[in-house]
């Protein structure tokens, strides 16, 4: 937490931050100080440079040459914290922002995605690609195209660093961007953890409602070291990440086309759809809609946090563009 996080000086370094965390790029002091003033804090570009230099300090912040600053992991962890009490709902607000910038066309194949990033140790790497392989091969995964980032490069919102090397995964909320731009809403409902049995969605054990919750499930459930992801692969039994989301009913035909194209795409992610206004794995439905459980992106990678190697994970880090993602078996 910030010391002495009642200050005035203290409540104006976390607006930065937050100021930050929205970017994707590195933002200057101009335009900070142009932001905090829309949101009615009033401090000079020279003010603004002051506070960032105790950003940089601390590790909230990092120089990205002219250009200004991005916003650090712990930077991150810091927003988090000081602003959990009013960001109750921020996880769902994230995942509907990130389907409205969705600009990914399965047909085509362009345009930009979600993605997660995960933050692996160098010497750790190739450790950690043979414990995910399975998962990949099982296909409890959205997709077997992933991206790699060196120190001090950047994957979505996320700058690499030292010692570190990032791996993004698509996240599974392209899915809902694809069907936004086709003109279906989605009902971000929750994140949980499923049971699969025989390869098939059985129940969800554990769930995390969006609405409720200023952290990101996936990350929760991995940390927790709940998952088995790993058992899951290998045996068609065990507890892998998922998400339920709903739909409205109408709109079945348009889901089946584009999980049809994601799929051509390399791009999978939908375990089960259920039937119109009809419970699925033992989640209730609304009436006139429809049941869609989705895998959770962060899979592969929380089969090599089961094996003992340890991985920090930003669940939906940002966008990327689809010509930037290869093959995991490239690697």
């Amino acid at each position: 937490m910030v010391q002495g996080a009642g200050s005035e000086t203290e409540r104006k370094i976390v607006s930065i931050l937050k100021i930050l965390s929205e970017s994707l790029e590195p933002v200057g002091s101009i335009t900070i100080a142009r932001e905090l003033e829309r949101r009615g804090i009033f401090l000079s570009e020279r003010a603004v440079r002051y506070h960032l230099r105790i950003a940089d300090e601390r590790g909230y912040t990092q120089p990205v040459g002219q250009d200004g600053r991005m916003i650090t992991r712990a930077g991150l962890e810091e927003v988090r914290e000081a602003l959990a009490p009013e960001q109750l709902g921020f996880i769902r607000e994230k995942l509907e922002m990130l389907a409205f910038q969705t600009t990914f066309d399965p047909q085509k194949r362009t345009g930009q995605l979600s993605i997660n990033t995960s933050l692996i140790d160098k010497e750790k790497l190739t450790a950690a690609l043979s414990a995910m392989k399975d998962a990949f091969k099982a296909g409890i995964c959205v997709s077997e195209l992933v991206a790699t980032a060196s120190e001090g490069e950047k994957l979505g919102s996320v700058v690499i660093p030292s010692g570190k090397i990032g791996l993004a995964t698509v996240c599974s909320v392209v899915i809902n961007g694809v069907l936004l731009k086709a003109g279906v809403p989605t009902d971000y409902r929750f994140g949980g953890l499923l049971e699969a049995r025989n390869s098939k969605p059985r129940r969800f054990v554990a769930i995390v409602d969006y609405a409720g919750t200023s952290l990101d499930p996936s990350e929760q459930f991995i940390r927790a070291r709940m998952t088995t992801v790993s058992e899951a692969a290998k045996t068609g039994n065990g507890k892998i990440l998922g998400v339920f989301r709903t739909i409205p009913a109408p709109a079945r035909g348009i889901l089946e086309e584009k999980i049809a194209l994601l799929k051509e795409a390399g791009i999978h992610g939908v375990y089960a759809v259920g039937n119109t206004s009809e419970p699925l794995c033992q989640i209730p439905v609304g009436l006139n809609r429809i049941g869609v459980v989705q895998l959770g992106g962060l899979n592969p990678v929380a089969a090599a946090v089961e094996a003992g190697i340890e991985i920090e994970n930003v669940a939906e880090s940002g966008l990327i563009d689809y010509q930037q993602l290869i093959s995991v078996w490239e690697l």
